[in-house]
């Protein structure tokens, strides 16, 4: 279960608490201790080099994630040098910031998110820890903020949400789309607060009838109507999960994604406050490059980065994440476009029609909710391809 924030809700708290609590039952006393994974490092970068973040970017640059670590984010995490220092209680993994074996002369420190934040918001705690240099942010969410606590999307680790509406196909042979469902009196289980949803019910693909806000996470409801409802998901993980690892189920799903429906959400963005923009741009002109470097390379090659993931989550005592999930996910990215170049040869950058099309879509879903967006809100109020080498792509 990831990514989206505005598509998740406390309601996933008991959940993962209680995987969380069993996980602490077993788990060590000390507070933090060295992972076996990471990136090695071969040199280090020479001064005034491309990738020599010293004295340009923080000493330690500081991530903080919108969920548990997982693939969706493995490019970020494989920055991630040899050996890095996993702090148990804060739920941080820090270590040295290296570009493809070079040692850019700075740290970084990814800092989990969702549970581990009471559900606080990344883009939120960017506002309350100047700690933090760089946050997720959904661009749907950085809209809703854009006339108070505003955000940049500086780069795009998904090109694509992995949010689905899953069904059960022997239930439901004759559904292909989302659109199929809204042709049926049939119940979607979702998240609250998800404005997707406003969206499908707003445009008639689905009928305000059939939309439940009251999906918490678990897989209950869904197996206990023995595949009757729909329900929402995520392609990195419940479609797997159900599939393979829900013994209750075990069963194929089927599914599509709500971007395919007409919902083109950029998820969890890096972002940087807006008003700090100015002051790290000389960081973010360096750094960027590299998480783009670092995220081909991941898609390429994540066996070490999703050993760290399962890791950390295990060390975090989050809910269970196993390594044929993780490398699955990554099949599932490549495969349908969540993560890689888009419509060109670049990987991250933002397609400016995509995010208008998204400010047209929310811009009267949260005015309708009393919290309008800022007038005349544009693609260049939440985005910018400022940072991106245009040069760094994914191998197709």
């Amino acid at each position: 279960m990831r990514r989206l924030m505005s598509a998740r809700s406390a309601g996933l708290l008991a959940a993962i608490t209680a995987v969380a609590l069993a996980g602490t039952a077993c788990s060590s006393d000390s507070s933090s201790n060295t992972g076996n994974g990471g990136q090695a490092v071969n040199n280090n970068a020479s001064a005034g080099a491309a990738n020599a973040l010293k004295g340009v970017c923080p000493a330690t640059v500081v991530f903080q994630d919108d969920w548990t670590p997982q693939a969706e984010f493995g490019g970020i995490y494989r920055l991630l040098g040899e050996n890095p220092t996993i702090d148990k209680n804060k739920k941080k993994v820090t270590g040295r910031l290296v570009d493809n074996g070079v040692d850019t002369g700075v740290q970084i420190e990814i800092r989990a998110g969702g549970p581990f934040t009471n559900f606080t918001p990344a883009a939120s705690l960017l506002f309350t820890d100047n700690s933090i240099t760089l946050g997720a942010a959904d661009l749907d969410g950085a809209a809703s903020n854009s006339s108070g606590k505003a955000t940049l999307g500086v780069f795009a680790p998904m090109d694509l949400s992995p949010v689905v509406l899953m069904w059960d196909p022997k239930t439901y042979p004759n559904f292909n789309t989302i659109s199929d469902i809204g042709q049926t009196d049939t119940k979607v289980l979702y998240f609250p607060n998800s404005t997707y949803m406003s969206f499908l019910t707003g445009t008639g693909i689905l009928r305000p009838g059939q939309a439940d806000p009251s999906y918490d996470g678990s897989p209950t409801r869904f197996v206990s109507a023995k595949g009757k409802d729909v329900q929402q998901g995520f392609l990195t993980n419940e479609v797997y999960s159900y599939q393979n690892e829900i013994p209750q189920w075990k069963k194929p799903v089927a599914w599509q994604l709500v971007s395919d429906a007409g919902y083109p959400n950029y998820p969890a963005m890096v972002s940087v406050r807006a008003d700090r923009k100015t002051e790290l741009a000389p960081c973010l002109k360096k750094l960027i490059p590299v998480m783009q470097r670092s995220t081909a390379a991941y898609l390429g090659d994540p066996e070490t980065t999703n050993k760290l993931l399962v890791q950390l989550v295990k060390a975090y005592n989050g809910f269970e994440y196993s390594q044929a999930r993780a490398d699955n996910a990554v099949k599932v990215m490549k495969d349908n476009g969540i993560v890689g170049n888009g419509n060109n040869k670049t990987i991250g950058d933002f397609d400016d029609s995509r995010v208008q099309k998204i400010i047209d879509i929310v811009t009267p879903i949260f005015a309708g909710q009393k919290k309008p967006v800022k007038a005349g809100l544009k693609p260049s109020d939440l985005v910018t391809n400022e940072f991106i080498d245009t040069s760094i792509g994914a191998k197709t």
